[in-house]
C-alpha cells in the first residue's frame, strides 16, 4: 500500500506536530505533504526524518514564511490542488483543511482531528476581536470569507472515509458540526523525558502561548487577588504586554523557556495552572508526569485527563473567582496529592501506546477497505 501523510503546515514543534512525528515514526516510507513546509533542520529531523513536504502555492506566496496565516482564504483552495492519485491510504492530521483533499472512492482517507477548525466555529468572535476585524469595513470581508470557509468545511467533513477525534470532547464537536461519528485516540505525550519530583517549591506555574483563548489574563486576576502567592508565567505571544501591564509584585512572567528549563520548573512547581478550554492540553499531561497536580478547566481535554482531587483540582467556569476558589481547594488538600501516583497516571498518554493503536486502527480500516473493494 502506498501511503501519504497529511498535515496542515509544517513551521512548528507544536501538539499537532507531535502527532505527526507519530505518523511518521509509523509509516517511515510514506511521503509528505503540507501547505507550507519551513520547518528548521532540528525540527525537520525529529518531525519528518529529514524529509521535505510536497507543498502547495503558498509555499511560493510573499513573506508566506513569517505570514502564512493570512492566506486562510487561500487554503480551501491550496489544499485541494495538492495531487493523491498514485496513493492507496491517505492520513491527515487536520485542525484546519486538510481533512478536505480531494480523493477518488477506491482511495482511503483516515483523518485524525485535533479540532473542528476553531477560528470560524465556536471561537470565531475570539479570533475577530484579537485581528482587529469586528468593527466596519473589515468585518463585512472578514463575515464574507468567514461564511465561505464554513461552507466549504461543511462540505469537505463528508470526504474522508473514517474521522478520528483526539478527545471525547472533539468528537462531540465533530458530532455537532459535522454530523460524524468519530473515533477517539488521545494524542501522544512524551511522558517518559519528564521525571517525577516529589519535592516542591512554593510557587504556581502556568507554560502557554499568550493569546486570547488561553485565558491566561484571569489566572493573573486571580492571582492579584491573592498576593501572598507566588505565580510564574512562561510563554510569549501577542498578549506578553497587555498581561504585563498588571505591574503584580507575585507575578513573573519569565517568557520563552527551552524543553530543560521548563521541565525543571513543571517538576518544582506546587502546582500547574491551566484557564483554556483545550481540546486536549499535552502541557497538562506533562506537568502531571512531573507529579505535578494540576488545576484546571472541568470543560474540555482536561476534564478528561485530570482526576478531580487525585491528580489535580478542577474549576467549573472561566472565570477569576473559580479559579481563586480552586487554588483555595488546593492548598486544603494540598498533602493528599502523591507524586508518584500523579506521575504513573500519565503512562495511558504516552507516545508508545498512541502510536499502537493509530497503526492497529489504520491496518484494521484498511484490511476492511481493500477487502470490500475487492469483492
Amino acid at each position: 500500500m502506498k501511503t501519504a501523510l497529511v498535515h496542515e503546515w509544517l513551521v512548528f514543534y507544536a501538539g499537532g506536530e507531535r502527532v505527526f512525528e507519530s505518523f511518521t515514526n509509523i509509516w517511515k516510507d510514506a511521503d509528505v505533504f503540507a501547505l507550507v513546509d519551513f520547518l528548521n533542520d532540528e525540527h525537520r529531523k525529529i518531525i519528518l526524518k529529514g524529509k521535505h513536504a510536497h507543498t502547495t502555492f503558498i509555499q511560493k506566496l510573499p513573506f508566506a514564511e513569517k505570514k502564512f496565516r493570512s492566506y486562510l482564504p487561500l487554503f480551501p483552495l491550496a489544499i485541494e490542488s495538492l495531487n493523491f492519485s498514485k496513493y492507496d491510504v491517505i492520513i491527515s492530521s487536520s485542525h484546519a483543511v486538510t481533512k478536505g483533499i480531494r480523493k477518488k472512492p477506491n482511495q482511503l482517507h483516515i483523518s485524525y482531528c485535533h479540532s473542528p477548525m476553531r477560528y470560524i466555529w465556536d471561537e470565531a468572535e475570539t479570533y475577530f476581536e484579537a485581528a482587529k476585524l469586528n468593527h466596519g469595513f473589515k468585518k463585512i470581508i472578514a463575515t464574507a470569507i468567514l461564511n465561505y470557509l464554513r461552507k466549504w468545511d461543511l462540505k469537505t467533513a463528508k470526504r474522508p472515509d473514517y474521522l478520528l477525534a483526539n478527545s471525547h470532547y472533539i468528537a462531540e464537536k465533530i458530532k455537532r458540526i459535522y454530523k460524524r461519528e468519530s473515533t477517539v485516540i488521545y494524542p501522544p505525550v512524551d511522558v517518559d523525558k519528564f521525571s517525577c519530583v516529589e519535592q516542591k517549591d512554593d510557587y504556581y506555574f502556568v507554560a502557554s502561548r499568550l493569546v486570547p483563548y488561553k485565558k491566561i489574563d484571569l489566572i493573573i486576576e486571580a492571582f492579584a487577588q491573592m498576593p501572598d502567592k507566588r505565580l510564574i508565567v512562561a510563554g510569549t505571544g501577542p498578549e506578553l504586554n497587555k498581561l504585563k501591564n498588571n505591574f503584580l509584585v507575585n507575578v513573573e512572567f519569565i517568557g520563552y523557556q527551552d524543553e530543560s528549563s521548563l521541565r525543571e520548573l513543571m517538576q518544582k512547581a506546587k502546582a500547574f495552572v491551566f484557564s483554556a478550554e483545550e481540546d486536549f492540553g499535552i502541557v497538562v499531561v506533562e506537568a502531571m508526569a512531573c507529579g505535578t497536580p494540576v488545576i484546571a478547566l472541568n470543560k474540555g481535554g482536561t476534564a478528561e485527563t485530570v482526576i478531580d482531587g487525585k491528580t489535580g483540582i478542577l474549576f467549573d467556569e472561566q472565570t477569576a473567582e473559580d479559579i481563586k476558589d480552586a487554588v483555595k481547594r488546593f492548598e486544603k488538600n494540598e498533602d493528599r496529592f502523591n507524586p508518584k501516583e500523579i506521575s504513573e497516571h500519565t503512562k495511558k498518554f504516552s507516545r508508545k501506546i498512541f502510536e499502537e493503536k493509530m497503526k492497529n486502527y489504520v491496518d484494521e480500516k484498511t484490511e476492511q477497505f481493500f477487502g470490500k473493494n475487492k469483492k
